[in-house]
């Protein structure tokens, strides 16, 4: 049986899914993020796929998938698909997914985590790319405190590539509340600002360390800054003054991995991390 009808009940479910208004479900638009979804254990409830989805090989193998895991699988029509996937060429599958649980503590985990505190960064594109980047690049997790977008929507969840359901991850929390959660795990806190902080390259970054990254347009607040153990400022050429905060989290996650990599022979270790002799 193919659902025709956009008045179906199942249209709205989606649509206050991709709204954020679903009770802590979260909407998976397309055959990457359902399948990462069933790789990471994520509780999907239920998934749609239009008629030709049933054709495709690669899609027959992700519908087996979600057989096995037991999932309502039902197929809708091409204009239903596009009443509930929410972006501009709709895809062949969209879900609905139960909302990873809280990561307070697996966050901070091991003796030398490194978090990445995105602070009032509203872009949900640029905190999906936060968060796939620090995935890549061997963070521990993510925070998105203040006023930053859900990393959770589904706007996020396309731009973090399926990564925040695999990383760990706090959102819904205060700038302050971050900083002294980060604090209490016994990090180090780095605050990033476009300029007069020490450079990039010259700053520690093993051990437990928490780098707080503000929105392009305002950056950190004055009081954030001040109660940092140290200010980071990445080297830009004039007239260039600040980067994309998704640019700059990369910056600092890949330095951080590049002082943490084991020390090669010939090298000797100074501040932290290894020099050239």
């Amino acid at each position: 049986m193919t659902i025709t009808s956009r008045q179906n009940p199942l249209v709205a479910r989606f649509r206050n899914a991709a709204r954020g208004n679903a009770g802590g479900l979260l909407l998976l638009d397309g055959a990457h993020l359902v399948a990462d979804a069933l790789g990471a254990r994520v509780t999907v409830q239920l998934a749609a796929v239009t008629p030709a989805a049933h054709d495709k090989d690669d899609l027959r193998e992700l519908l087996a998938g979600l057989a096995r895991a037991g999932v309502e699988v039902v197929t809708v029509s091409a204009t239903v698909m596009d009443a509930i996937s929410p972006v501009r060429s709709s895809s062949a599958i969209v879900a609905l997914a139960e909302r990873p649980a809280r990561a307070n503590e697996r966050i901070f985990a091991g003796q030398a985590p490194l978090v990445v505190i995105a602070v009032d960064v509203q872009d949900p594109g640029n905190v999906g790319a936060i968060v796939r980047v620090a995935e890549a690049g061997g963070a521990s997790g993510v925070v998105a405190a203040g006023g930053s977008a859900d990393p959770f929507s589904w706007k996020a969840l396309r731009g973090s590539m399926g990564s925040a359901l695999r990383l760990p991850i706090i959102s819904g929390i205060d700038a302050d509340a971050a900083f002294a959660d980060a604090r209490r795990h016994g990090c180090r806190i780095l605050a990033t600002v476009p300029r007069e902080g020490r450079s990039l390259f010259d700053v520690r970054l093993t051990g437990a360390v928490a780098v707080l990254v503000g929105s392009e347009g305002h950056g950190l607040a004055a009081p954030l800054v001040a109660a940092a153990d140290e200010r980071v400022t990445i080297p830009m050429q004039a007239p260039v003054e600040s980067l994309n905060a998704a640019v700059t989290a990369a910056l600092l996650v890949y330095e951080a991995a590049r002082q943490r990599q084991r020390r090669p022979e010939g090298l000797q270790e100074h501040d932290g991390f290894p020099l050239s002799r």
